[in-house]
């Protein structure tokens, strides 16, 4: 082999292992709805609108899973993929590992704040979505935390949807952070997360939901009134306002569900409130 041969031969392995290392480094890059994206403290996943062209920035709903519930199944639902099409949103989902470790909850084997913090950091570095626009919204244990980061964080979103889940005991006294723009949902026949609360076993204990909801009614000197009568069809819905608060308790006369339409009911509402 002439030394001309054996320099384009060096040449040749050199580029294909660059072009591999480079492919590596890519793919490890990539993540979404099938492949999690790595955080300090764990992952998540997200679903983009299907005609986004990946550089128009958008914004975001999070979606915070029950117990037993993960990323994956979320990131499943075709209801969800169809939200964010209609909406032009990403779809969040944040991967609890089955439950979540807010103050109250029987698991604490994460700073859960802390992970949320990194998620909506590397989310918004990542990818085109922006900061300012993002909305919490979760289901039973992942309602609950919705409510805690509301308390604790609520400068990382814009606004918060929980669905059958607040504050469990004991409630706070009071909240670190400024009185939200939240939109809750409850069944008054959920038996899983009752209106009023229930203990779980001997040590744990989920609150009451009025008494939850006080804590931000006397923050803004509001009256501590709650709806307390659901229609036999759809929800039925009370408000409270202040400048920079809003406070929205609806109840639907059934059991521990979630529906596609109260999350986007609760965008659209928060868009409305922002002027987006």
């Amino acid at each position: 082999m002439s030394w001309i041969a054996r320099v384009l031969l060096c040449l040749s392995v050199v580029s294909g292992m660059v072009t591999a290392s480079l492919a590596e480094a890519l793919a490890e890059n990539v993540c979404g709805a099938d492949t999690p994206c790595k955080v300090e403290g764990g992952e998540y996943r997200v679903r983009f609108p299907s005609d986004w062209d990946g550089e128009t920035p958008i914004g975001a709903i999070f979606f915070v899973h029950g117990w037993r519930g993960s990323a994956r199944a979320e990131m499943r639902s075709k209801g969800w993929a169809r939200m964010a099409d209609e909406l032009n949103v990403a779809f969040v989902a944040p991967e609890g590992n089955g439950t979540w470790g807010y103050p109250g909850s029987p698991t604490q084997t994460r700073d859960e704040f802390a992970y949320f913090e990194n998620v909506v950091k590397d989310l918004t570095t990542r990818f085109a979505v922006r900061a300012d626009r993002l909305l919490a919204s979760g289901f039973s244990m992942g309602g609950s935390m919705v409510w805690n980061l509301a308390c604790y964080r609520s400068h990382l979103f814009a606004g918060f949807a929980p669905v059958a889940g607040a504050f469990w005991d004991p409630i706070p006294d009071r909240c670190p952070s400024p009185t939200p723009i939240l939109f809750h949902v409850h069944g008054t026949s959920d038996r899983t997360v009752p209106i009023h609360g229930r203990p779980i076993g001997s040590i744990w204990s989920q609150s009451d939901v009025a008494q939850s909801l006080a804590v931000w009614q006397k923050e803004e000197h509001l009256p501590t009134v709650f709806p307390t009568v659901a229609p036999a069809e759809g929800i039925a819905c009370q408000r409270q306002e202040t400048d920079s608060a809003l406070l929205e308790v609806c109840l639907h006369d059934g059991g521990h569900s979630v529906r596609g339409e109260w999350i986007r009911r609760a965008w659209n509402e928060l868009s409305r409130r922002k002027g987006w």
